[in-house]
């Protein structure tokens, strides 16, 4: 059984990679800070909760031993909280990120992978098709110049010290257990206000597209080819097509059968109008696609947001 160590276990992703390790035989070393001390990955006897902070080098440390893959998936910021202040990205996501780095090649772990932003890394598209991996990089965030930073440190620690490694660039992760209080993740919280019959906030006019991938199958493409010898060190992840807001409200209004009402607001300069990813490089060498279409996706997605509210009544 390979042992693995997932940072960031008890987040979104995280949580979701967790439940495919285990279900594919491995044994997961879960690291996070569990501050709500509940779980949201499934308990197995194959999981070692680990407690500890992110930003103690102690911790960390402890955290590798006998330790042979090592899954990055953890961030101290978001998009927004990036945005309000740069510097605790760079003081806490980047500068920790180069000493786990350090500890992984003291360890001698075998490969690091790392959970970049395919959704904000590529910038602003000159054009309509797609981005593939080969393609300039125009982060306009500080949340995505942190990800790409973190990118070239690990290319600086494979050259240096032949760290083994591999960057996931997802793109819009959505589905169960994406933390609405964050304002991170547009279809959880545009199902969690028609629910609740509020009217949803669109930035601009609703025109802008984003590649939605469901978080179960972004955690079981990942799971599917983390040991295997690969040609690429990075490889987009995503449905490889290209959904508007209003597209998504359409789907909404399908799944819950509710009258939703949207409110316009202006977006915000630093607004990327559209990204898809070009997913081929993943889908030839691991013959593997996001199986979940964007109205299933969200449809179980509401469904346990359903689930949820039942149980904590």
């Amino acid at each position: 059984m390979v042992k693995c160590l997932v940072l960031g276990a008890n987040g979104f992703i995280g949580s979701h990679l967790v439940d495919s390790l285990v279900a594919d035989g491995h044994k997961v070393r879960a690291f996070d800070r569990f501050s709500s001390g509940v779980t949201k990955f499934n308990t197995h006897s194959s999981i070692e909760i680990m407690a500890g902070d992110y930003l103690n080098r102690a911790d960390l440390k402890d955290a590798l031993k006998n330790i042979e893959y090592v899954f990055h998936f953890i961030s101290t910021t978001t998009p927004v909280t990036a945005e309000n202040d740069p510097v605790i990205d760079i003081e806490t996501n980047i500068r920790m990120s180069v000493v786990l780095f350090q500890l992984c090649v003291e360890a001698k772990v075998k490969r690091v992978l790392f959970a970049s932003s395919g959704g904000a890394i590529y910038g602003a598209s000159q054009h309509s098709v797609s981005h593939g991996e080969n393609d300039p990089t125009f982060p306009v965030s500080p949340y995505a110049i942190g990800k790409l930073t973190i990118e070239n440190y690990l290319r600086y620690f494979s050259t240096k010290f032949k760290l083994d490694y591999t960057v996931f660039r997802i793109a819009n992760p959505y589905g169960e257990r994406q933390p609405l209080r964050r304002k991170q993740g547009v279809i959880p919280i545009f199902l969690e206000r028609v629910h609740d019959n509020q009217p949803i906030v669109i930035y601009g006019d609703g025109g802008m597209v984003r590649d939605y991938v469901y978080v179960k199958d972004v955690a079981n493409m990942i799971c599917a080819m983390f040991r295997r010898s690969h040609e690429y060190s990075t490889y987009n992840i995503g449905s490889g097509k290209g959904n508007t807001l209003n597209e998504v409200v359409q789907s909404i209004t399908e799944v819950t059968g509710k009258n939703v009402k949207v409110q316009y607001e202006p977006a915000p300069s630093t607004f990327v109008d559209r990204v898809v990813l070009d997913v081929s490089r993943f889908e030839t060498e691991f013959n593997q696609m996001p199986p979940t279409s964007l109205h299933d996706g969200i449809r179980a997605t509401y469904e346990h947001i359903i689930e949820t509210e039942k149980e904590e009544v």
